[in-house]
């Protein structure tokens, strides 16, 4: 049995078009814990100077400055809600974001389908680079991190959460050493106050669901410039999925 919580705070950092809300949804439907989404978007979009959806609102709705985002996501929590969780994209860590913070924060690693990830992407954003799915980024980190703890940290395949969800959250909630609530299968339809303001143009599947739910098939099959950097982002994240959780490791 996990021992109850003080104060925890998870980032799980994940490419686009990731199952990422739905998660942070099973989350955030927990009793104990509040959730943060994309703290560093604004931050990301104003100094890359990047076009995305939505981009005027993004950059209304949090702050511009990544020091200050980094201190928010330190604040103290509500004492009934000692947990948590950071919706987390590996592409907004710039050079710019400080790193102090992420030292008192547990790092997950979520992947999918670097292909079936592209496919999805380019269906609001048509034109993309290997640094928008954030592959490259995310390696990176998750190799600094394993190096400064010692082991790998916790990586998790979307795949295999949809495929069996409730074993694969106990397996994730036994690694991370915190309780499993069976209140995280399944969530109202609609918004939520907590999404960020880009919300309209990249939820409205998940804003539809009310659980995980199987992905539409995808044949794996892109255009040639896509294949490109769809082969990149595959070698990339073939050295991350060796350490994957499995649905047995809550058993052990």
């Amino acid at each position: 049995m996990s021992t109850p919580l003080t104060q925890a705070r998870i980032a799980m950092w994940s490419g686009p078009r990731n199952i990422s809300t739905a998660l942070m949804r099973a989350f955030e439907n927990r009793p104990d814990c509040t959730v943060v989404d994309e703290p560093f978007y604004a931050h990301y979009l104003k100094e890359t100077g990047i076009e995305h959806p939505g981009r005027e609102a993004v950059l209304r709705s949090q702050p511009i400055s990544a020091k200050a985002v980094a201190q928010q996501l330190l604040a103290p929590l509500p004492q009934d809600r000692p947990l948590q969780y950071q919706k987390q994209m590996s592409h907004h860590l710039l050079p710019s974001v400080p790193r102090d913070w992420m030292k008192q924060v547990t790092h997950c690693f979520l992947l999918r389908d670097p292909r079936a990830m592209i496919a999805s992407y380019v269906r609001t954003r048509p034109e993309i680079t290997l640094s928008d799915i954030g592959i490259a980024q995310l390696s990176g980190l998750f190799f600094q991190v394993a190096e400064e703890q010692g082991k790998p940290p916790v990586v998790m395949d979307s795949d295999d959460l949809l495929r069996d969800p409730e074993r694969m959250l106990r397996a994730l909630c036994h690694r991370l050493d915190i309780r499993f609530y069976p209140e995280m299968l399944s969530w109202p339809e609609g918004p939520r106050d907590s999404d960020g303001a880009w919300a309209p143009w990249w939820y409205k599947n998940v804003e539809r669901s009310t659980g995980f739910e199987p992905r539409p098939a995808f044949d794996g099959t892109l255009p040639a410039e896509l294949e490109v950097i769809a082969e990149q982002a595959v070698e990339l994240q073939e050295k991350m999925a060796v350490y994957k959780i499995n649905a047995e490791d809550q058993l052990s």
